[in-house]
């Protein structure tokens, strides 16, 4: 049976995020918000995968963070792609991310081998912060991406990636983790 699947870095609940995210929320705009709760930074998508497939998967992820010792990266910064004159999500920025770009790229290329699909375009350290569903409002985004573009969200120590399973439902995807690799460094 396949699942909807991704490789991510869970990011624990944040206050001031959650402040941005209430902004966003009341805004008027027409946004799918993300569950701060639940937000995550993806570093590979993967789409329909079978069950079947989940230890060669893990085979990769293993691969990719051997040797790899927890550390830590900075959520800073408000934007969005593709850019804040025609916005189709809004993120939260990742500093310090070096690490998780090697992973991403070796999963990449690992995964591939297993017939998942390259990436597109390089990967860019963010957490999706809301889907833009429509034009209403957009300006009142603008302006909070504005006064919150520099912001400070925290660190965060990074010691484990999981491979997740994805459900879309009315309110949302739910996740729930399918594997894990914790980081034990060399």
């Amino acid at each position: 049976m396949a699942f909807r699947a991704f490789i991510a870095v869970d990011l624990p609940a944040n206050a001031t995020l959650e402040t941005v995210a209430r902004e966003l929320r009341t805004s008027g705009a027409a946004l799918k918000l993300a569950d701060v709760r639940g937000l995550h930074l993806t570093l590979k998508f993967l789409g329909d995968t079978d069950e079947g497939r989940v230890p060669e998967v893990m085979a990769v992820l293993r691969q990719a963070t051997a040797g790899l010792a927890p550390f830590r990266i900075r959520l800073r910064g408000m934007g969005a792609f593709p850019g804040v004159t025609r916005m189709n999500v809004v993120w939260v920025g990742v500093r310090d991310a070096e690490p998780l770009a090697r992973v991403a790229g070796i999963l990449d290329e690992g995964l591939e081998a297993l017939g998942f699909p390259r990436e597109g375009r390089p990967w860019s350290p963010h957490a999706t912060l809301a889907r833009v569903k429509g034009g209403r409002n957009l300006d009142r985004v603008r302006q909070i991406l504005q006064a919150h573009g520099d912001d400070d969200f925290g660190d965060l120590d990074v010691s484990r990636i999981v491979l997740k399973r994805s459900v879309l439902g009315p309110s949302g995807a739910e996740y729930s983790d399918v594997g894990a690799v914790d980081l034990v460094g060399p």
